[in-house]
C-alpha cells in the first residue's frame, strides 16, 4: 500500500529520471509544484511539451538553436573567425567561454566525451563532422577546449590523432583549469588564462 497518492509518486520518479535529481530532490520538486498555483505547473508543461518544437541542433556547429535559424547565430555573425574553432563536450561549454568576452573564434561541440564505461565510444561522437569543417572551413586552429578530466584527456588525445595528417594547428587549453572540473562550472579568470595559455598538442 503507497503512502503517498499515485499521480504524485508518478510525478516523483518522472522527477527522479533527471540527471542529478535524487529521490529526495524530486520529491521537493514534486510537493513544490502540488503546493503552487497550478497555473505554475501547467505553464511548465506546455513548456516541457514545446521543447522539441521549437529547437534543434545547429548543422554546422552543433549547439542548441532556435528552429527558426538556419546555423548558430555566433557562426553566422561575420566578425567571429572561421579559421579557428573552439572544440568542446556539450552546448553549454560555449556559454562558458562566451562568458570571458575574448573568444572571437566559432565553436565545435561533440555532444559528449569518450568514456566506454557509460558505453561513448568516438564513433558516438561528432569527429568526422569536425574533420570535415576544418576542410571546409579552411580551419587554420583548433582548441581542445575540453574538460581537464580523464574523459576529457582521452578524448582530446583521439580528436588530435585524427586531425594528425590534416594541415590544421592543434591546440590544448592551458592546465590553468583543475583536473575534474567540468568547463561549464571554471571561474571567467581561470577559463581565460587557459585560453591565452593553450599550447600545441
Amino acid at each position: 500500500m503507497s503512502v503517498l497518492p499515485k499521480g504524485f509518486t508518478v510525478l516523483v520518479d518522472a522527477l527522479n529520471k533527471i540527471s542529478g535529481v535524487g529521490p529526495r530532490t524530486a520529491e521537493r520538486y514534486a510537493y513544490y509544484l502540488l503546493r503552487s498555483d497550478p497555473s505554475k505547473a501547467k505553464n511548465l508543461a506546455a513548456t516541457l511539451e514545446a521543447l522539441h518544437e521549437s529547437i534543434k541542433i545547429c548543422p554546422v556547429t552543433f549547439a542548441l538553436i532556435d528552429r527558426d535559424e538556419e546555423v548558430s547565430e555566433l557562426y553566422a555573425d561575420p566578425s567571429r573567425q572561421k579559421h579557428t574553432v573552439a572544440v568542446v563536450a556539450e552546448p553549454f561549454d560555449i556559454i562558458a567561454m562566451e562568458k570571458m568576452g575574448t573568444y572571437k573564434g566559432t565553436y565545435h561541440v561533440l555532444g559528449g566525451l569518450v568514456s566506454p564505461i557509460d558505453g561513448i565510444e568516438p564513433e558516438h561522437l561528432r569527429i568526422r563532422e569536425l574533420i570535415s569543417r576544418v576542410g571546409s572551413d579552411k580551419v587554420e586552429e583548433v582548441i581542445l577546449a575540453t574538460n581537464a578530466s580523464i574523459e576529457g584527456e582521452t578524448t582530446a588525445v583521439y580528436v588530435q590523432s585524427q586531425l594528425k595528417d590534416m594541415d590544421v594547428k592543434v591546440t590544448r587549453l592551458a592546465r590553468g583549469l583543475p583536473i575534474g572540473v567540468d568547463l561549464e562550472y571554471a571561474d571567467q579568470i581561470t577559463l581565460s588564462r587557459a585560453l591565452e595559455g593553450r599550447q600545441e598538442f
